[in-house]
This record gives structure tokens, C-alpha cells and sequence, in this order.
């Protein structure tokens, strides 16, 4: 089947999956991708990579590192109900056979084997949330963290082995060009997107600002694609804002989990008790997440001290509970809380502490679905490993990952809303905390 006879019949077969969907039940027609399947690989080089989780630098490494002859070593294999020995030394025969036969041999870049080597170790895992970063990778994956980077600011992930966009951040040119959540992309420059990796469609959608991007996608509930064309930008966006609708009801968004998310936020709250606000709107839709101490911090400004925010699950099926630490200052003042399927990890988990324990009302639409937790750990020559190291659950034990978070009040967005500039979802909030006060 060549490439364009491909990508008409997955066209066609999103086209007709919706169509059957409409048969059966008219009110969900415009969602038909809703239920999550995929993958999420978090894309650090497009959005500014936000993982759950918290960095931990592991620098201190034995004196003979990186001398060990692991050509003689013997690993035990975990999994094998006859608990057999893997013998580490056929890696180094292959190894010898790719510098000793490859046509190539003498352009290779054994820097390079080594790095691809980790790669697919850490596939080999089945779990798409681990992943290595050489030294450039880490250094953006830095930048990205801090809040700062060159692209088009949509994160990206893979659903029913299609690219697709989990959420445009913000502000940004990828949402300004009219990019949405569920956004299937199909095309990059005209190049098929369809049998290539998360990192080759970030190196073919990143670049300069000031250079321009076409992606062909189709939007959810559409049956034809359309081009889109986005010139990229440095990325610089809050991680929380706060603005004043009608009754001095404050619409507090959180549009990240970043390491500068506490002083925006703080800045924020003030504003709000300032105003002596009658209720709050936490809008978390769109947020893909960000590192865990900063969720709970953010928690802690909300909820009385000692209150569980989340609990982690270890490999040993140990659970620890993480508290808030104190601040309160919101807990007092009526809240309701927007989601949507863009919300994901960090989000989710303040979410769900919210709904938990202050039995907030959650509007919009369900969650993403991520339910752990990566640990970042420094590596030599400046490269990094991400790992996931426990499950999260809700303070009342709900493993939420690829199900997610149902809403209490179930709120579409339809394609007509989009293209109108129409928030159906904020109405209802506003409606809601309205009754509440």
C-alpha cells in the first residue's frame, strides 16, 4: 500500500468510526477519539517538556564507572519463569559485527550507537514515559522546564499510532494558528507522519523562530484534513494568570507545572484576596502537567495543612501519601474546576486531590489519564535518564492512568465552538460557582 493509499484509508477510517459512533448515539458525535489508547511521550522539544516528577541529579559515580568489563557479565533474568541468566556479552558481539561487516563501518558514530543502544533498552520497558536525553536533548529539556524555548508550543503524542496533539499550550503559535486538543497530524511539510517516530516529527516541527511549519491535520469530528501553516516562536509563557469576570468571580488558570509556577501563582492568589473574590474558577484544561513537588505546593495554597494530595505506589505495591504543606489561603472561597482531555499528569493529580477533598465540582470534559511518576537523574558527558519510579493515585486510592477523570458536570466543546470563540464550558462554571454564593 503506498503512502497516500495509507493515509486515505485512515482518513476513511476515522471518518467512518465517527459515522458509526453518530448512529448509535448523536450526543457524543463531535469526540471520536475519546477514548485514550495511546501512548503518551511527553515532547519536550516542542512544548517544553512537562513530566511528572521531580529531578534528582545522580553525580556520585564509583571511580572505576564506565571500566567495568561488561562483556563478562551475567544479568538475571527477572521475568523468565525458569530464572535464567542473560549473558550481557552478545551485546558486544553484535557490536563487533556492526564495526567488523557494516557497509558503513567507517562513517559510524559509535557516540551515537551508544545513545541508540540506551534508546532501545529503555523501549524495550514498554513503558513510554522512561527515556533517555543526550547532552542537546537535556539541555533543551532544561530549557523547555524553565519555561523558555524556540517551536510552535503543542504537546504531541501518539494515539491510535497517529501523531497527535494532547495540547497547544497557552498563548502560543500552534493554538493562535488553530491548533486543537485531538488534532490528528498527518502530514509535516508534506512529509507523512504516519510511520515516524515522536523524535523525527519533533526535529521536522522545531526550529528557528521566525521559520514556518505546515501540518496537515484533521481537527476531531472533521472528515476532511486541512493545512495548517505555523510560524514558530521562543516560547515564553506563564504558568499561572488570574483575571476578574462579572461579580469579581476570579478565573484562576494554571497553564503549567513549572519550576517557576509558585511565585505566578502566589502573585495570582494575592490578586484574589486582594479582591475579596465571591468564587474561584481553576481552569486546568490544556495543562499537560509538570513536576510533582509543584503540584503539591500549589495544593497546599488551597487545602488545610495535612491533607493527602496524592498517593505513590512503589514496585513493591508500597503506598506512601504525600500532604500538603501548608499556606492556605483558597480553601475558604467557593471553587469549581475546569478540565478537558488536555489535562493531564500534575493537572490531574491537583484535580483530584481538589475533587477528593473539598468535593469540588469538576466541569468539562474527561482527562487525559496519566497515573505516574518519572524520576530525572543526571548521567556523565552531560545526558540525562527519565525513569518511572511508582503509579499516583487519588487521595482515595483511584489509579487513573489511560481512564482518567471523569467530570461531575459533563461539558462539550463543539468544532462550532472553536471556530465561534464560544466557551460553553467556562459558562457553565460560571454558572455553577454563581449558585454557590
Amino acid at each position: 500500500m503506498n503512502e497516500e493509499n495509507f493515509e486515505e484509508k485512515i482518513r476513511q477510517e476515522i471518518v467512518g468510526d465517527k459515522e458509526k459512533k453518530e448512529k448509535e448515539n448523536m450526543e457524543k458525535n463531535l469526540h471520536i477519539f475519546k477514548r485514550y489508547s495511546f501512548l503518551l511521550i511527553v515532547i519536550f522539544l516542542l512544548a517544553g517538556s512537562f513530566f511528572l516528577g521531580y529531578k534528582k541529579g545522580q553525580q556520585n559515580h564509583s571511580s572505576n564507572s564506565g571500566n567495568v568489563p561488561l562483556e563478562n557479565a551475567i544479568i538475571e533474568n527477572k521475568t523468565s519463569s525458569q530464572n535464567e541468566k542473560v549473558d550481557f556479552s552478545l551485546f558486544w558481539k553484535v557490536w563487533d559485527l556492526v564495526k567488523e561487516k557494516h557497509i558503513e563501518r567507517n562513517k559510524l558514530d559509535a557516540q551515537k550507537m551508544v545513545y541508540g543502544a540506551i534508546n532501545g533498552m529503555l523501549s524495550a520497558t514498554d513503558d513510554p514515559y522512561s527515556s533517555f536525553f543526550d547532552p542537546e536533548e537535556s539541555k533543551m529539556f532544561s530549557d523547555d522546564i524553565a519555561g523558555s524555548f524556540d517551536g510552535i508550543g503543542a504537546e504531541l503524542g501518539i494515539k491510535d499510532e497517529i501523531l497527535t496533539v494532547i495540547a497547544p499550550l497557552d498563548g502560543s503559535p500552534a493554538q493562535k494558528a488553530g491548533i486543537r486538543s485531538g488534532d490528528k497530524i498527518l502530514k509535516i511539510d508534506e512529509k507523512s507522519s504516519l510511520e515516524i517516530t515522536i523524535d523525527e516529527a519533533v526535529d521536522l516541527i522545531r526550529g528557528k523562530r521566525g521559520t514556518s511549519v505546515k501540518l496537515n491535520v484533521l481537527h476531531d469530528g472533521d472528515q476532511e484534513t486541512t493545512d495548517i501553516i505555523v510560524t514558530r516562536e521562543t516560547i515564553k509563557l506563564d504558568s499561572a494568570k488570574v483575571e476578574f469576570k462579572e461579580d469579581d468571580i476570579a478565573y484562576l488558570k494554571i497553564i503549567k507545572f513549572s519550576d517557576d509556577v509558585d511565585v505566578q501563582f502566589n502573585s495570582a492568589m494575592n490578586k484574589i484576596i486582594t479582591a475579596k473574590s465571591k468564587g474561584i474558577i481553576l481552569d486546568l484544561r490544556d495543562n499537560p502537567g509538570g513536576l510533582l513537588d509543584k503540584s503539591i505546593s500549589i495544593a497546599s495554597r488551597m487545602m488545610p495543612k495535612g491533607k493527602v494530595v496524592v498517593l505513590e505506589e512503589n514496585n513493591l505495591g508500597e503506598k506512601n501519601s504525600l500532604y500538603t504543606i501548608g499556606g492556605d489561603k483558597l480553601s475558604s472561597i467557593p471553587m469549581v474546576v475546569l478540565i478537558n482531555e488536555g489535562s493531564a499528569s500534575a493537572s490531574e493529580i491537583l484535580a483530584g486531590a481538589l475533587k477528593d477533598n473539598r468535593g469540588l465540582t469538576l466541569i468539562g470534559e474527561k482527562t487525559f489519564g496519566k497515573g505516574s511518576v518519572q524520576q530525572l537523574m543526571d548521567l556523565p558527558g552531560g545526558s540525562s535518564v527519565k525513569i518511572t519510579v511508582a503509579k499516583w493515585l487519588t487521595p482515595k486510592g483511584d489509579y487513573i492512568m489511560e481512564k482518567g477523570i471523569s467530570p461531575d458536570i459533563e461539558v462539550e466543546m463543539t468544532n462550532d465552538d472553536y471556530e465561534n470563540k464560544r466557551d460553553p464550558q467556562l459558562e457553565k462554571a460560571m454558572e455553577i460557582i454563581n449558585q454557590n454564593h
